[in-house]
């Protein structure tokens, strides 16, 4: 049997876990399989592009287990009433094929999402960060705020989205934290000032140069969270010249993120290697540190396995049938013809009855 957790079962989990507690533990998870790096089978995600939007799949494994994500980006689903990014997978097992767990991945996606985001903001931002600005105020806005308040000791959030109903939403949602400072910025570049650590999680599919050169002010740690397709971009090519770069998966972020405007022999630091210490992720307080985002498989793969315990222990989900069951697996047939002559005898013992 295969355990699934729909929407309602993954809100549960989280609510009884609790938000900030959900992403730290999820943040330990995702850094302890970055941390096993060479045990992974990775590949660039698989793309399906479309006029409106684009449509994903994201594989990986290592010795034991398998996982995938279906995941969409639809900027234009905002104005039908649907989410621009909804997404679904699955955990199996490598031994047998089986699959494990099926999975919403739509809310877990920005809890994944805002962990990595902290995960590399702690080993990249500087140690006395306390300022953020946030812009784009979107469904994975609160996931950001949330984690860098709890998990970064941000207490100074400045907002900034192009729709004022977008952070009107976000300042009411993060009212239930009164210890963080809400600032409402009237522009990109007034939030931006000052800030310590700069996060853009904006949805526009396009070329975008949401924060220019003139923005950019000594040791600020930008997350650029947005830009995660080809021809998706947040970021002006010079602010990340002048930068040290990190990404999570080189092969894919070339295609998909930030760097994707620069020259493929452009230097940048894949983030494994900054968990593992094998590289120094700040060099110095006045550097300016870019996370390249778009969000690799591995991270999917973490949250998965993190999913399948948590359900395993609370006892939430249901076990579904999704592989038939058999006493001989080379009888598929006959399965089918013996539940069949079951339905029979059930519609004529209910017609007779």
């Amino acid at each position: 049997m295969t355990r699934f957790l729909d929407v309602p079962a993954t809100y549960r989990l989280v609510a009884d876990i609790g938000v900030p507690r959900f992403l730290d533990q999820l943040a330990q998870t995702i850094r302890d399989d970055y941390l096993r790096w060479s045990d992974f089978d990775k590949s660039p995600r698989v793309a399906c592009h479309s006029q409106f939007g684009v449509i994903e799949l994201m594989p990986v494994a290592d010795a034991k287990l398998f996982a995938f994500k279906y995941v969409n980006g639809h900027p234009i689903n905002a104005g039908r009433g649907m989410h621009t990014v909804m997404a679904f997978g699955a955990l199996a097992s490598v031994d047998t094929g089986y699959p494990l767990l099926l999975s919403e991945l739509t809310l877990t996606t920005a809890l994944r999402t805002a962990a990595t985001s902290v995960l590399a903001a702690k080993a990249l931002a500087r140690p006395d960060s306390r300022s953020m600005a946030l812009i784009g105020n979107g469904a994975q806005s609160e996931f950001q705020a949330i984690a860098f308040h709890t998990l970064l000791g941000i207490d100074e959030i400045r907002l900034f989205d192009v729709d004022s109903r977008a952070t009107d939403k976000l300042i009411r949602n993060l009212a239930a934290w009164p210890q963080l400072r809400i600032v409402r910025a009237t522009s990109t570049a007034q939030a931006v000032r000052g800030a310590d650590i700069v996060t853009t999680v904006t949805a526009d599919k396009a070329y975008a140069t949401i924060i220019t050169p003139d923005m950019i002010e000594p040791g600020m740690h930008l997350n650029a969270v947005g830009g995660d397709c080809p021809g998706k971009t947040e970021l002006h090519a010079d602010v990340l010249n002048m930068s040290r770069v990190i990404v999570e998966y080189e092969p894919q972020t070339r295609i998909e993120g930030e760097i994707q405007q620069l020259p493929a022999d452009s230097a940048v630091i894949e983030l494994w290697r900054v968990l593992s210490g094998e590289i120094a992720g700040r060099e110095s307080a006045q550097q300016v540190t870019v996370f390249d985002s778009v969000g690799f498989a591995l991270e999917d793969y973490s949250a998965l396995r993190y999913l399948h315990a948590l359900a395993q222990e609370h006892n939430v989900g249901i076990d579904v049938a999704l592989i038939p069951a058999t006493s001989d697996p080379k009888d598929l047939f006959g399965e089918l013809a013996t539940a069949a002559s079951g339905a029979a005898q059930a519609d004529t013992a209910l017609a007779s009855a």
